[in-house]
């Protein structure tokens, strides 16, 4: 199947995101989370607050070996890892549903720029600290009654998107 080993994905070519993680409550989410970055190849996962790091057992139970292919930081606030990311050059994208969102189709990345991706707590959503820092709030269409999506489905749902747009 033409996989690489965690070893070559150190020196592999990545999709120029990384993913923060903010807040998120379930460790099983988190591992879910990161089996997603690897197969899109995602720069990094920063687990900020209260998410699980690696060696969690339920992280690593639902990550299948995938903390070894996606490298990743622990930042206990999440204000300042999103701070950092953005003097660094890249666009912070919050991954919720606000009065200043855009539909996911309407999110035209440049090849260009690089991307933080901001996911929230399953309750609470992304930390409202980071509304004024954000460049973007991106939301996924919804057609049902609930208006939610698992954090890990909503991760697979950006991430492919992002990277369909940009290799494409």
């Amino acid at each position: 199947m033409q996989r690489k080993s965690a070893e070559e994905m150190k020196t592999a070519v990545r999709l120029p995101a990384v993913v923060v993680l903010d807040n998120v409550r379930s460790a099983y989410n988190v591992g879910s989370v990161y089996r997603t970055c690897d197969a899109f190849a995602a720069e990094k996962i920063f687990l900020c607050g209260i998410t699980a790091a690696p060696p969690n057992r339920e992280l690593m139970k639902t990550a299948l070996g995938s903390t070894e292919s996606v490298p990743w930081e622990y930042r206990k606030s999440v204000y300042d890892a999103v701070l950092e990311l953005k003097v660094s050059g890249y666009t912070i994208g919050l991954v919720e549903q606000t009065d200043k969102s855009i539909s996911l189709e309407k999110f035209r990345p440049d090849a260009n720029q690089k991307y933080a991706l901001v996911f929230g707590n399953e309750v609470e959503g992304v930390s409202e600290s980071l509304l004024p820092i954000a460049d973007l709030a991106i939301e996924i269409p919804q057609f049902g009654a609930k208006h939610s999506f698992n954090i890990s489905v909503s991760a697979g749902i950006v991430l492919w998107e992002l990277y369909k747009k940009l290799r494409s």
